[in-house]
């Protein structure tokens, strides 16, 4: 009897198998069908040494979603000779860890077997349940092949960490795409085979672009493309026009994590845009960032920082055209107070660029944490009472104001220290106006001194 059900559920499978989307019926089995990744496959690189030489050790895949990495890691098991165990860190706790590890031991003894544990989305696992999963793979009961989209080192304890090597997977070329298609609309047993069709060259170009690599969207939206898309004739092809591609796709994927690691990226890269003087680059990552639903307010702070750090006093008014800008979004809201965080990137990419500010702050907050107890010299100190006054506070202090000039030769850091220099104006913008003056000044100073 129950051999017969275990039957019965074997067949139910394989023909919910033939529900499944396309993505899923086309996951290939075998190294041989694996599309991209040949940083890694490619003979002689590390993925194929391990595998030639089943060489057994834990593995962490992090990539983007799409790129394989579930479907690699069922092909190494196979490979292997070895016995597989999926969980995904959305559903498993500690007592499917524990599970796990009873089966691992189970295997071995009857078979003879080491066991991969595939532990998909492994960044959702907390503390606990990564400590739960350490022991286990450092005794070697447990193989472990981790799937995450997100930074390892952000994201999983350092110890397990240390015990697996982290392989990098890249999002899936055009290349790689378009040998997908190919072999989806020619499949007849699992692909599109059945149903003649065939792609504009804008609605493929359309779908790769917005695919992000990601060979689940491909494949997905070809398939309601290729079957919501009528045959001009009987027995002709389906012919998949733009605006039908469009359609089937709905939107474009962006790729993004507030917070996670993409979130740094791009606000990396749309701050190196700026401090480089590229407007075209820079409009096209705040466009990125706020296509992907970034907080607004989040990016007009960090272009009031870029204000700083990276035009300071070449060009002053950036600071005030960044804080407009920010205040202009708070009062517009979106989408019409994008356009004045635009305005605030092409500025500040377009100004005259100086970190002299950055590094003399930098500079004077390392002097004033190891000098914090060099007195104020005697003659800047305030004197409000006749006791201070007679203790000589504030005497000898030359009022600039006093001078036709406007400034004396004055000494105003501690003794220790009244050689130093801080800042350092470049020949650029509105301070270059200043550096020969401050050149002179300075040296007036100490020969005084």
């Amino acid at each position: 009897m129950v051999q017969q059900l275990n039957l019965f559920e074997s067949r139910s499978r394989e023909k919910l198998r033939d529900f499944a989307p396309l993505a899923e019926r086309l996951r290939p089995t075998c190294i041989e069908d694996f599309v991209g990744q040949r940083h890694l496959l490619a003979e002689g690189r590390i993925l194929h040494r391990l595998l030639q030489t089943r060489k057994l050790q834990s593995l962490i895949f992090w990539g983007p979603p799409g790129c394989g990495k579930t479907t690699l890691a069922a092909i190494i098991a196979q490979h292997t000779g070895t016995h597989l165990v999926s969980l995904s860190a959305v559903m498993a706790g500690t007592r499917e860890i524990r599970g796990a590890v009873d089966e691992a031991l189970s295997v071995w003894g009857r078979e003879k077997k080491r066991t991969w544990l595939f532990m998909d989305e492994i960044h959702r696992l907390n503390k606990a349940q990564q400590d739960t999963l350490l022991p286990h793979v450092e005794n070697g009961t447990l193989l472990l092949l981790g799937a995450t989209t997100e930074n390892p080192s952000f994201e999983i304890i350092r110890p397990l960490l240390s015990r697996a090597q982290v392989l990098v997977l890249e999002p899936l070329t055009e290349e790689d795409l378009r040998t997908l298609i190919a072999r989806a609309l020619t499949d007849r047993e699992k692909g599109l085979g059945s149903y003649p069709a065939k792609l504009s060259q804008e609605a493929e170009d359309y779908l790769l672009a917005a695919s992000g690599g990601d060979a689940r969207i491909v494949l997905n939206a070809l398939e309601t493309a290729v079957l919501t898309t009528p045959p001009t004739g009987e027995g002709s092809l389906r012919v998949i026009d733009l605006q039908m591609m469009q359609e089937s796709l709905q939107r474009k994927s962006v790729h993004y994590d507030k917070g996670g690691e993409e979130h740094f990226n791009l606000i990396s890269a749309l701050h190196k845009s700026v401090r480089g003087s590229d407007p075209d680059a820079a409009l096209y990552w705040l466009a990125r960032m706020l296509s992907a639903g970034e907080d607004p307010l989040y990016i007009a702070r960090r272009l009031v920082r870029m204000a700083s750090e990276d035009i300071g006093l070449a060009e002053p008014d950036a600071l005030v055209e960044a804080m407009a800008g920010m205040q202009a979004y708070q009062l517009l809201g979106s989408p019409e107070g994008e356009l004045a965080l635009a305005q605030v990137t092409v500025y500040l990419a377009l100004a005259p660029k100086s970190n002299s500010l950055y590094t003399a702050f930098k500079k004077a907050k390392e002097y004033a944490e190891k000098t914090g107890t060099y007195p104020v010299p005697i003659h800047l100190r305030n004197a409000p009472t006749a006791l201070l006054k007679e203790l000589g506070y504030g005497q000898k202090y030359r009022y600039p104001h006093d001078d036709p000039s406007g400034w004396v030769e004055e000494v105003y850091l501690p003794g220790p220290l009244k050689e130093t220099v801080f800042y350092q104006p470049t020949p650029r913008g509105w301070e270059g106006k200043w550096r020969q003056l401050l050149a002179r000044r300075r040296q007036m100073v100490q020969k005084g001194v």
